[in-house]
């Protein structure tokens, strides 16, 4: 686990990557994961968890996760956290509109779940050295 890199509020819709992501984020990479299942319940959800990052689906069903990015910074306690996005959409990039809305990376799915700690963990730590 990267220093500083504590708390993870991860917006994903599908049980079964829900599963296999809690137990790669927190058995594997150690982190404390809150999972929320859409947008909503994240912008209900996320303040009063104090996330060091948000790992975000791209698309979700009640808002995608751009949506739910852009509501999130809203909130001043969460302006300034960094955000990735976890797809399986091909065509997501990370351009400077994303840089400038805060997202660090976009990882891939179907992922690796041994090896997704450690590349959340390169994302934030290249994210530190800025």
């Amino acid at each position: 686990m990267m220093s500083g890199l504590r708390k993870i509020l991860y917006v994903e819709d599908d049980v079964d990557i829900q599963m296999i992501a809690r137990l790669s984020l927190e058995t594997v990479g150690g982190y404390d994961l809150m999972l929320c299942d859409s947008g909503a319940e994240a912008l209900t959800q996320a303040a009063g968890y104090g996330p060091d990052l948000l790992l975000l689906d791209m698309m979700l069903p009640d808002m995608d996760g751009p949506e739910t990015l852009s509501r999130l910074r809203a909130d001043a306690q969460l302006s300034s956290v960094p955000a990735v996005f976890l797809t399986a959409r091909t065509d997501a990039w990370l351009g400077p509109a994303w840089r400038d809305q805060g997202v660090i990376g976009v990882l891939r799915k179907p992922f690796d779940p041994m090896t997704l700690p450690e590349q959340v963990g390169a994302l934030w730590a290249e994210w530190c050295s800025q």
